[in-house]
């Protein structure tokens, strides 16, 4: 991606508060450390900024969604289009009768801080999910016996004419690890159910989280989180060790001995070798064990070279 396409990129775009920025290498926001540059990255002011751009945006240009980049994986070649990044304009938490509402760029564990310092209850699983609550919404996240879906009241998204829609968790179409909300909305808030609960009590469940994350998790190392959701009836980590890939290494990329569902980045690794090492997980499970794992962390961006490269 050259200079020239992408300030001409930009000048195809919609004036906007946020701000555009060509050229962004993505890697510094990737929990991996991984990856290519995004070919203009926006940040949106607010809502009312990002619906303005989603409605005046040309329609071939494509856009990628971002938030912490925790369970995301940007190939080498970087991101093509406009890559948003819903930060801190996108991270307020405002508590109501029962229940909370909360942007999508605020923090899961952020999330569950602030409902327990307040007395509400429910919301102590989102410590033990790295991310934000835009992510969750997007991948029905869940960890220690709930999950979004237990809790949603209603999300808030954008569309892809930049129109605003208001979802029941009914509207939603929740699935394990999935939603049935197209992936060209943008999901901006959330209202979620938050009982009063004692805040000693909501306390001691989020150290048991912490505590177990700290004993299973490589929650130091540079990882995505869990690589590969859970086949039906079984967990993922347990086929990944029974086809012997404990340990496994290509490059500086690493399946964890820790959570042999966690791949981690040792060193200098790239997109390229987290990508291929993972691939190679999934063919040793489908030989050893009949399994077809699915890639749970999602995969952006082009590899190096373009998309043939």
């Amino acid at each position: 991606m050259g200079s020239a396409p992408m300030h001409a990129l930009i000048d195809r775009l919609p004036a906007v508060r946020g701000g555009y920025r060509a050229d962004v290498p993505l890697a510094k926001y990737t929990w991996l450390r991984v990856g290519g540059a995004a070919e203009v990255l926006f940040e949106p002011a607010d809502r009312d900024d990002l619906a303005h751009f989603i409605a005046g945006k040309p329609t071939d240009v494509p856009v990628t969604v971002i938030g912490v980049a925790s369970n995301l994986l940007v190939r080498d070649g970087g991101i093509p289009g406009v890559t948003i990044r819903l930060g801190r304009a996108f991270s307020a938490i405002d508590f109501g009768d029962g229940e909370l509402r909360v942007e999508a760029g605020a923090l899961d564990i952020e999330v569950a801080r602030a409902a327990q310092r307040a007395g509400r209850g429910g919301l102590a699983f989102l410590s033990g999910i790295p991310g934000t609550i835009g992510g969750a919404l997007r991948m029905n996240a869940g960890a220690y016996g709930s999950e979004i879906a237990d809790v949603l009241v209603e999300a808030e998204a954008i569309d892809d004419r930049g129109e605003r829609h208001h979802l029941t968790a009914a509207q939603m179409g929740f699935g394990y690890r999935h939603v049935g909300v197209s992936r060209a909305w943008i999901f901006t808030a959330a209202t979620l159910a938050a009982p009063a609960a004692d805040p000693a009590a909501i306390k001691a469940r989020m150290d048991e989280i912490q505590v177990a994350r700290e004993a299973s998790q490589p929650i130091r190392a540079r990882t995505s989180g869990s690589t590969f959701a859970n086949p039906p009836g079984d967990t993922a980590w347990r086929l990944i060790d029974q086809a012997g890939c404990r340990g496994l290494r290509r490059g500086d990329a690493q399946v964890s001995e820790k959570h042999c569902n966690f791949l981690i980045n040792t060193g200098a690794a790239t997109a390229a070798d987290m990508e291929a090492l993972g691939e190679e997980v999934r063919a040793k499970v489908r030989a050893a064990c009949g399994v077809e794992l699915t890639w749970e962390v999602q995969r952006v961006g082009v590899p190096l070279g373009g998309p043939d490269g």
